[in-house]
């Protein structure tokens, strides 16, 4: 199921003209509604493939939420337009970070989820560069604000990353540093990365080294797992393993 809506995000600029999100699909929990997740696409794809494999999963406590990233110049695209959270032109650790991006990309999942009621339980999960949006905001709701220093405003329960990679790496330990709950939040928050380890677009290392970053700067309760055949796509054993970690931190 889904519904249309598109909303012109908090600061995703290029010059002055603001970039438009796409159409944002949901998917209604079939059973008694416990946990809602933003689930973020990937490069050049839109909320609406992830809707229909999300609906197939054995969660009936979880409302799915997939927005469509604004259409934007890529850098890694030699400047053609594409859907994409954020403008990236590679994954080494050299490589410039779209900061603006992701924040208007995070604070547009937050604003997603802050409409829940109260007693609902919230997570942030993707593939791709949607993983790297959603350990992005992971890591606003650790600080406790966004880089802009305005306040994160809604509680994560769960953050998932899928054949993805961290943003914003080096910035993590001043993250943390700022402040005396971070590193309390960050040691509670639990962390799913899996990640193929034939993966030819974002290559397993940085999906490995994406984990060992996070473990050193306290997300103790993070699982990495690999799976050796798997390239950029996802397979069944991965998707059991996203409803066994739901399932038990969610109290599903």
């Amino acid at each position: 199921m889904s519904y249309g809506s598109s909303s012109i995000g908090s600061g995703l600029k290029s010059g002055s003209r603001p970039f438009e999100f796409g159409r944002t699909h949901v998917v209604r929990p079939k059973g008694r509604h416990l946990a809602t997740i933003v689930w973020l696409h990937g490069l050049g794809d839109n909320g609406a493939s992830w809707s229909s494999l999300l609906e197939t999963l054995p969660l009936p406590n979880i409302k799915w939420i997939c927005p469509t990233a604004p259409t934007r110049p890529v850098s890694v695209f030699g400047g053609f337009p594409s859907t994409a959270w954020f403008d990236v032109r590679d994954l080494s650790e050299d490589a410039p970070d779209d900061v603006e991006g992701m924040e208007a990309a995070a604070a547009h999942v937050a604003n997603l989820l802050s409409t829940e009621p109260a007693d609902i339980k919230l997570g942030v999960g993707g593939f791709s560069m949607g993983a790297a949006m959603a350990l992005y905001s992971a890591s606003c709701f650790v600080h406790g604000k966004y880089s802009n220093g305005n306040s994160y405003p809604v509680n994560l329960s769960v953050a998932i990353g899928l054949s993805g990679w961290l943003p914003c790496a080096r910035s993590l330990k001043e993250k943390i540093g700022s402040s005396p709950e971070a590193p309390t939040r960050a040691s509670s928050l639990p962390v799913l990365l899996c990640h193929g380890k034939s993966d030819d677009v974002v290559q397993y290392k940085h999906g490995e080294k994406s984990a060992e970053v996070l473990k050193s700067h306290g997300f103790s309760k993070l699982t990495f797992k690999s799976y050796s055949s798997m390239g950029h796509y996802t397979v069944p054993e991965e998707m059991e393993e996203l409803c066994k970690f739901l399932t038990s931190n969610l109290g599903l």
